[in-house]
């Protein structure tokens, strides 16, 4: 099969788009031009230094390495967690809350998908496991964050119902108990939607990239299943633990709701 490569005319190319994507935020007022051109910019960087990291690690496999770089993507996963937050918890909590969460499920359903389904030796070969530790993290950590975002805001908004079923002698789970189901099917919502218009209305990058690079297309898609599906658990459980973790955190040991806790991100 011939494989077109590219060159850095193409992708220089290509930056147009994102370059007229600032330029039309900057006409209709968005305010958004800078970021957009600033993220541009850390894709750029960002993929040029990972690529040339799996080239090291894939030819000197180390369980130590892949562990390092594994840590490093869990840190700044959770770090945008917490950004993209409009109302979040102070301190470590913060933090804590969506790194602790995207660590449980992401780690386990990549360590269950590489040695139970995959099982290829050794189990921690970076060709497999941090490709499909990167997708767990980056779609557990949107589902994380636009729950927690949507459980601070929701528990902000109706704190006066909250307090109101608190005195009425309801536990704190059962108060706050609407606005976690709310920000649970949020946080669910883009998982759902991938799954259910995954080859008919998309095809997903990881697929798209397979096919690109030459692979076989059955043997593409038996991947993109695996990833789809690991992606829909990860995402489920991820964002249930940190509503559980978060909504505690929202009231303090005699069951009163603590909204002080919280920071805007203004």
């Amino acid at each position: 099969m011939n494989i077109i490569t590219l060159d850095w005319i193409d992708i220089t190319i290509a930056s147009g788009l994102v370059i007229a994507l600032a330029v039309l935020s900057f006409y209709q007022r968005l305010a958004l031009e800078k970021q957009i051109l600033i993220a541009g910019v850390r894709t750029i960087i960002q993929l040029l230094l990972v690529g040339m990291v799996l080239k090291a690690l894939f030819s000197d496999v180390r369980l130590s390495w892949v562990v390092l770089m594994a840590t490093v993507m869990l840190l700044v996963a959770g770090y945008e967690v917490m950004a993209r937050q409009k109302r979040r918890l102070r301190g470590l909590w913060g933090y804590g809350i969506g790194t602790v969460s995207m660590f449980i499920t992401s780690f386990t359903v990549t360590l269950f998908a590489l040695l139970v389904i995959i099982g290829n030796e050794p189990w921690y070969q970076p060709q497999y496991a941090i490709p499909l530790l990167g997708m767990m993290l980056g779609n557990t950590m949107n589902g994380i964050a636009i729950s927690l975002d949507r459980l601070m805001s929701g528990a902000w908004q109706q704190r006066t119902m909250i307090e109101g079923r608190l005195m009425l002698g309801q536990s704190w789970q059962e108060a706050i108990g609407d606005v976690r189901r709310d920000a649970l099917r949020a946080g669910m919502i883009p998982t759902i939607n991938g799954m259910a218009t995954v080859g008919i209305v998309s095809l997903p990058g990881m697929m798209t990239g397979q096919i690109l690079s030459g692979t076989v297309p059955v043997e593409a898609v038996k991947y993109q299943i695996l990833i789809m599906f690991m992606i829909s658990a990860g995402a489920g459980f991820g964002a249930v633990i940190a509503l559980q973790l978060g909504a505690k955190r929202l009231f303090d040991e005699r069951q009163r709701l603590r909204l002080e806790r919280l920071q805007s991100a203004d």
